[in-house]
């Protein structure tokens, strides 16, 4: 039988599991390393987090064996109902730049600038043109991403599924690739409502950090900037989105925005 849930998947052999897990990976990854996802030495760049009982798979595939940073790092897993939710899911261009937004001169973690802030490298990542949240820039293939992640779901007998935006860039963006809000749409319209001149975070926009430069509401990686450092008052958070598979739910809340 077909598994249809995270929970099903992790249940069957592990080979099984590698060649399902393996669909969601965009087929421009595939094609680089050939379909096999190991080095010229034997050694394996993907690794997976996949254990029987479990509601949740871990994927990590690194361009080469040691790499710093994965070159693409997703965690899915089953709602209450049995429906696929992405917790997270990001893609690296390893030949870029890196930034250590994600840890203190001192080498403690920063949790991406939750819990303590390395300023210094945030600074240096939005003036190269990164979001917040990104160590590296990414690799542009959200496009592909997204073809795959619903060939997979599909494949699990899904036509829909749930992503967790992380930042409100992530949102944005999401809504460009036709997704709409389970829960936030009214927190982003407010969002988009207080951007505009003489809005409340319009207003804090007064050039008192980098991340608040006059300005910055005009473009998507402004805003979220700006966000990030505390415009809002509160974290970016309690954001839920939701996709049917090959629909396009037409939804944006930052009308003409650019990155």
């Amino acid at each position: 039988m077909t598994p249809h849930s995270i929970a099903a998947v992790n249940l069957l052999p592990q080979q099984e599991k590698i060649s399902i897990y393996r669909r969601f990976i965009p087929g421009v990854l595939h094609q680089r390393f050939n379909d096999e996802f190991v080095d010229a030495e034997g050694r394996e760049l993907l690794d997976l987090k996949c254990d029987a009982g479990s509601t949740e798979v871990i994927l990590d595939l690194r361009h080469s064996y040691g790499a710093e940073d994965p070159l693409l790092y997703a965690h899915l897993t089953d709602t209450m109902n049995g429906q696929l939710h992405v917790l997270l899911y990001v893609v690296n261009d390893p030949d870029s730049p890196r930034f250590d937004i994600d840890r203190m001169p001192d080498g403690s973690k920063t949790e991406f600038g939750v819990f303590k802030r390395n300023l210094e490298a945030e600074r240096a990542a939005m003036e190269a043109g990164l979001a917040p949240g990104q160590v590296r820039r990414g690799l542009r293939i959200l496009r592909f991403s997204i073809q795959a992640f619903e060939e997979f779901a599909q494949s699990l007998g899904q036509q829909m599924y749930f992503i967790e935006p992380l930042y409100y860039h992530n949102a944005i963006v999401f809504e460009g690739y036709g997704f709409a809000y389970q829960q936030g749409l009214k927190r982003m319209r407010h969002i988009h409502a207080q951007f505009c001149d003489g809005g409340s975070y319009f207003l804090k926009l007064d050039g008192s950090t980098p991340f608040r430069a006059q300005g910055m509401h005009r473009t998507i990686r402004g805003r979220s900037w700006s966000i990030h450092d505390g415009v809002l008052g509160e974290p970016f958070s309690n954001v839920t989105m939701y996709k049917y598979v090959g629909e396009n739910a037409s939804v944006s809340t930052f009308p003409d925005g650019q990155w």
